[in-house]
């Protein structure tokens, strides 16, 4: 399968002012390309690349005052193959995590296991671990959050959409990662594309997504409890603890996002 993928962001800034731009596709998928993702700005500005602590490809930029276009039009090669499942991935002690998965069990800034500790121990701590308990945790989040673009807010917490039951898809991972860190299970935010490839297609604008990983049976799995199900397609941009280490642009100065849009669509035989 080929899908194509991209966004056009349009920014006014209001002076010139440096950003930070994590956009680029995941380096375990930079061999699928097709077309690259090279970031496109209007005007051109000089840009510069490093690996931020999780390995993301990130980009440095100054962006001129007045209106500043960064865009990407990209072909990657997909198995067309829905995620697989492993029901038989097992739970880790604490004592024989690997030192590098130790840090997706601790509290971040939107995941504030402290105080969701005691509910996580008595909704799911009674449940066989492993794989059937992560998925628990998703079905649960599905269920007690109504998505809604009117609750989303960047300062909000797992904490905060547990009490309000509403929120977006970053939400939906938030909730979900911090009850897996409360239950001792290694958690990761990730974000990336997700069109709706073999699913009916939603009402509602193309966005980036938000979905997590566990570690469970010596591996990182993927879960997504804004959807709940095994999807085709989804190509992973960023991870990090929670959206704070993956946020898709760090401004530096006052600005105005004017435009946004995202496509990430199946590319037919006819196109």
């Amino acid at each position: 399968m080929l899908i194509r993928l991209g966004y056009e962001l349009a920014y006014d800034c209001a002076q010139a002012t440096p950003m930070i731009l994590n956009l680029n596709v995941h380096y375990s998928r930079t061999s699928d390309l097709v077309r690259p993702d090279s970031i496109l700005t209007s005007p051109p500005v000089p840009l510069s690349m490093y690996r931020d602590t999780f390995g993301n490809w990130c980009t440095r930029l100054l962006a001129p005052a007045g209106e500043f276009l960064v865009t990407t039009d990209a072909l990657i090669n997909d198995s067309g193959i829905a995620e697989p499942s492993f029901p038989n991935a097992y739970e880790h002690t604490v004592q024989s995590l690997p030192e590098e998965t130790l840090v997706y069990l601790l509290p971040s800034r939107y995941c504030e296991t402290e105080l969701l500790s005691a509910t996580a121990w008595s909704q799911f701590g009674g449940m066989m671990p492993g794989w059937a308990r992560v998925q628990s945790i998703c079905d649960f989040v599905h269920r007690h959050i109504a998505f809604d673009y009117q609750h989303a807010r960047p300062t909000k917490t797992a904490s905060e959409t547990y009490h309000e039951r509403r929120g977006v898809c970053r939400d939906y991972a938030h909730l979900a990662i911090t009850l897996c860190r409360c239950l001792n299970i290694p958690a990761r935010y990730c974000t990336g594309y997700l069109g709706d490839i073999g699913v009916p297609p939603m009402d509602a604008p193309m966005d980036f997504a938000g979905w997590f990983e566990a570690y469970l049976g010596g591996a990182w799995h993927t879960f997504d409890p804004r959807n709940n199900q095994r999807r085709i397609g989804r190509v992973l941009i960023a991870r990090g603890r929670d959206a704070a280490d993956v946020a898709i642009s760090m401004t530096f100065g006052p600005n105005v996002l004017q435009r946004f849009r995202v496509w990430t669509d199946e590319v037919t035989a006819a196109a």
